[in-house]
């Protein structure tokens, strides 16, 4: 058969749109790469281009505005100034940055064109030129301003002469429009304060979304004037006034966050029920949920109480938050009550409605022109996805991408959570590799447009206000970049070396998630010198997923969260060293690898015994014994398999078969919790063995 010339010729052509297309696609933003590695930026810009020289800060360094777009930009200026001589310890000679601050001195000019609204789609992009004389930032908007601000904070560096900016060019602007960071407050409620330092972190990252999950069964969390019981009886007491909802918002707004209130409906509503049990699917009387899962307790869609209720309701809280967009939740109805309750399914008969998911859809439509009315926009979490809701609806889909997928070719706007839940304990490399947008994604180009970007959600089982910060910091950090850098920034090793700079800047800002590791050591050793039980718990991590909830412990809305494993980070920075070391020694036999890898090893085989009196004198610590002594034991084996490795002596069979063993039984849980170095140490006893 002879080939078809005119074919040939198109698939050259292809093939060499496809090679541009590929270049131009992973041609790197970022130039002169010796120079890049040493700045810690996070979002990685879209472009950045290294100058000469640099421009140094001295207490002369003064900051100006063109132009006068409003308040929250000399705010925000001002809070930099602050965090600048704060971290430079540089008495600089301007207090505030106000309309009044002269742009003809000043040695950073801002030039922003207009004030921004805090929506969905507004410009956030930027430039920013910084030379040995001047630091220019140039925007749109004022919320790019603020986005250029903490690419300047980020980009302070230190030599022998003093505190400095380095020269460079940057262009700026997310990839995503949607970057936000979920906080359940309802299953352990989090203070004014709590809620302020995660909006100082997320600005910090470039994220603009703060979804705040107001109500579930375990309580509902905001004041209301209408219906005054819901925060006497769903709340325990724990409940934002309309006040401090109105200074959050103002916080948030400052900082060009949009807030986005969720009422969960019409599953995980119990707490409701404890004020409202006539709205239930089936009679009360109902106290508030104390266990977590799902729940029976649904409200009644078939009764017009129902929607009086909600609208009532709905109309008060959309006056309250600002936001076109309001979260009704839709998730896990398990649709028991429905199904046992004759009126409804009588109701289902009549009205010809299939099946509970479409009753759902039907009370769905109900709320839908309820939220019309008070100005608001839908969005939920995927289950509401039914034919017959409008495409005018957001989609967050939590339960995977096949759902975000159909959601956008069918026309709708979705979000992805789904692999950033950050309170499954994983890491900050399963994140950081998560996208909404995959590069081998097949949606056509038009459906691309409905992926408006995903939320990390921080649910609050197994969190409280002394944790929650070391739950979400520093791997929010990680979800951040995905959302804002360009799709192929995605080197996992880089991305840790700024995270760890990151985490330490974040403190600056009030956050919690290192400094509360040392207190919490110190408690649980009854202030009992903390170095042996540091090393342990450096090497343990929580158990993964939602295992903690079946291995023998039972947890309540008050149940203590202070032992080992609450303290224990949800990722060891010192275990997934130690893993690289690991690989490094057994595919190189790098000596320098070996030395630090034995220097380990050393350490945690002589831990046990420094640490088996401080847990012999502090209970909270019983259930950890076994694991310290796993530890010890398996540091040994990894010591004698080190050795045969750098003697070339190959180890028998029989010694890799014993020690494989024990090793897989030191995997096992203790106290909810894994030793994390498990895994090298079988690579190493393997390697031993010749594989």
């Amino acid at each position: 058969m002879k080939p078809d010339k005119g074919k040939t010729t198109m698939r050259l052509k292809n093939t060499i749109i496809a090679i541009f297309l590929a270049l131009l696609v992973t041609s790197a933003p970022l130039h002169s790469e010796e120079g890049i590695a040493s700045l810690n930026l996070m979002p990685v810009p879209k472009s950045v281009m290294l100058g000469s020289g640099k421009f140094r800060l001295t207490p002369s360094f003064a900051v100006a505005a063109k132009k006068d777009v409003g308040k929250r930009l000399y705010a925000a200026a001002s809070r930099t100034l602050r965090r600048l001589s704060d971290r430079t310890g540089l008495f600089f000679l301007q207090d505030f940055v106000t309309s009044r601050s002269n742009p003809d001195s000043a040695s950073m000019l801002i030039d922003c064109r207009r004030k921004g609204n805090v929506v969905l789609g507004e410009d956030e992009s930027y430039s920013l030129t910084i030379t040995p004389g001047k630091v220019e930032l140039s925007s749109e908007t004022d919320l790019g301003a603020l986005r250029g601000f903490e690419t300047l904070l980020q980009l302070l560096s230190i030599d022998d002469e003093g505190y400095y900016l380095p020269a460079v060019t940057i262009n700026d602007e997310p990839r995503f429009l949607w970057r936000g960071l979920m906080i359940d407050v309802s299953r352990h409620f989090m203070s004014v304060e709590v809620i302020k330092r995660n909006l100082d972190g997320m600005a910090a990252l470039k994220m603009n979304v703060f979804h705040w999950h107001l109500s579930d069964d375990q309580g509902v969390r905001v004041e209301s004037k209408k219906f005054p019981k819901l925060q006497e009886l769903c709340s325990d007491g724990f409940y934002y006034t309309q006040a401090q909802i109105k200074e959050v918002l103002a916080y948030a707004e400052d900082r060009g966050i949009r807030v986005i209130p969720e009422f969960d409906l019409p599953g995980h509503s119990t707490a409701w029920f404890a004020a409202f049990p006539g709205l239930a699917s089936a009679p009360g009387p109902y106290t508030i949920e104390r266990h977590w899962g799902i729940f029976d307790p649904t409200f009644n869609p078939t009764i017009e109480a129902t929607y009086r209720f909600l609208d009532r309701f709905l109309g008060e809280m959309a006056f309250l938050f600002p936001d076109e967009y309001l979260h009704i939740g839709g998730d896990e109805n398990n649709g028991k009550q429905w199904s046992a309750n004759k009126q409804i399914q009588a109701f289902m008969k009549k009205h010809r409605i299939a099946d509970n998911h479409a009753l759902q859809a039907y009370f769905n439509n109900r709320l839908l022109k309820i939220l019309t009315k008070h100005g608001k926009k839908m969005i939920g979490w995927d289950e509401i996805l039914h034919p017959q809701m409008p495409t005018t609806i957001v989609i967050q889909s939590w339960r995977g991408p096949k759902g975000l997928f159909e959601a956008a070719r069918r026309g709708y706007k979705a979000i992805l959570s789904n692999g950033y839940y950050i309170d499954l304990i994983q890491s900050a490399e399963f994140h950081y590799l998560n996208d909404p947008l995959p590069a081998d994604s097949v949606l056509t180009e038009e459906a691309k447009k409905n992926i408006l970007g995903g939320e990390a959600t921080s649910w609050a089982e197994l969190v409280t206000p002394e944790t929650i910060d070391s739950r979400i910091w520093p791997r929010t950090a990680a979800i951040a970049e995905r959302f804002w850098s360009p799709g192929n920034v995605r080197d996992v090793d880089d991305m840790y070396r700024r995270l760890d700079v990151i985490s330490f800047r974040l403190e600056e800002l009030g956050l919690t998630h290192a400094k509360n590791y040392d207190m919490m050591l110190r408690r649980l050793t009854n202030n009992a010198d903390i170095i042996a039980l540091k090393t342990f718990i450096d090497v343990i991590e929580p158990v993964k997923i939602y295992k903690r909830h079946s291995q023998g412990v039972t947890y309540t809305q008050f149940s203590p969260l202070t032992r080992a494993v609450d303290a224990a980070r949800p990722e060891s920075k010192t275990a997934r060293l130690f893993g690289k070391l690991v690989d490094r020694f057994v595919k190189k036999k790098d000596g320098a690898s070996l030395g630090e890898i034995k220097a380990h090893l050393t350490v945690w085989k002589e831990n046990d015994a420094k640490l088996r009196d401080i847990i012999h004198r502090s209970p909270i610590l019983w259930e950890m014994a076994t694991m310290s002594k796993d530890l010890a034991d398996i540091s040994a084996i990894a010591l004698e398999a080190a050795a045969m490795i750098e003697t070339g002596k190959k180890a028998e069979q029989a010694w890799v078969d014993d020690k494989l063993a024990i090793l897989e039984k030191a995997k096992l849980p203790g106290g909810q919790a894994e030793l994390m170095v498990v895994s090298a140490i079988q690579q190493l006893v393997s390697a031993a063995g010749g594989k």
